[in-house]
């Protein structure tokens, strides 16, 4: 049986289901260890072992009463160890309901999902907090974003620009975003230009930052359309990343992706899109290359 033919019949067993490395077939194996070697970066850059840079996004579907966030409590999923993969989840409207209510720490109001990602890990990081807030707000920085096509099936560029902007409207172009100016609090916007639905226009709200923590939540502003024809409605589009200090060398990632269930049809059925765009992000801000084989979702 193929890997691909396994996995499927995996993830549509009714019992919980996790696929761990170890069971999966040697092939499997060899290609989730090839990977390029260690890149030395500058400054506040990323410095990462080669255990981080082999690990991949490892996409779970189980049974559960839903995510639930490092808000005083453990994370569900869990943190993996720092020397594992990535665990990136996709959530089934089956197991959750069609009136899921998030968290109360995310803020959001709205119940349901179109679709929804979360990605637990841990990665190197032995700079200060300062640094991961400046590489946040280097919004430039996003252009070039490459991401895995499940439709093209292909390595493709997901953001073909990106920039802040001084207020909420369109065109508005500033510098990227500074530490001193993402205080706990503050809302900052960004536009970007998606390689298939062009401009779309986002808030930042930044809802912790200390030394040891920091807490921001991205949502789109205005509509984001797909050839013109309209996908996601203004806050339709929401992710909140929580990034916790563990020790002098260590930090935690954890981050949840939702498209609300006021999304296009042409959202519904397309897990592995959504999947494969929390990745691009998470590999963006944790230091590893977006493009790295093999992606989270074929």
């Amino acid at each position: 049986m193929s890997l691909l033919a396994r996995l499927r019949q995996l993830r549509h067993k009714n019992a919980r289901t996790i696929v761990h490395l170890a069971r999966l077939p040697r092939a499997a194996l060899l290609i989730a260890l090839m990977a390029p070697g260690i890149r030395v970066q500058q400054g506040d850059r990323f410095l990462l072992s080669p255990i981080a840079l082999w690990a991949r996004p490892l996409v779970e579907t189980e049974a559960e009463t839903g995510p639930l966030l490092p808000c005083g409590n453990e994370p569900i999923p869990d943190y993996p160890a720092v020397n594992e993969q990535a665990v990136v989840k996709s959530w089934s409207k089956t197991d959750l309901g069609r009136d899921w209510k998030p968290p109360v720490c995310t803020g959001w109001t709205e119940v349901g999902f179109t679709t929804l990602v979360t990605i637990a890990a841990r990665f190197p990081y032995t700079s200060e907090a300062e640094g991961l807030l400046r590489h946040v707000g280097a919004i430039s920085e996003l252009a070039g974003l490459r991401y895995w096509s499940t439709t093209h099936k292909q390595w493709r560029t997901l953001i073909m620009n990106a920039y802040a902007l001084t207020d909420s409207k369109s065109g508005q172009r500033r510098k990227d975003f500074m530490p001193n100016e993402m205080k706990e609090g503050s809302v900052l916007y960004f536009e970007q230009v998606d390689n298939l639905s062009g401009k779309a226009i986002y808030r930042m709200h930044i809802v912790e930052a200390s030394a040891s923590r920091l807490v921001f939540e991205v949502e789109n502003i205005s509509t984001i359309r797909y050839y013109f024809v309209p996908i996601l409605p203004a806050g339709e589009l929401q992710s909140v990343y929580f990034l916790d200090r563990e020790s002098d060398k260590v930090w935690r990632y954890y981050s949840i992706v939702r498209t609300g269930k006021n999304a296009n049809g042409l959202i519904a059925g397309n897990e592995s899109s959504s999947v494969n765009r929390a990745v691009a992000f998470y590999r963006s801000l944790v230091g590893i290359p977006t493009d790295q084989e093999p992606p989270g979702a074929r």
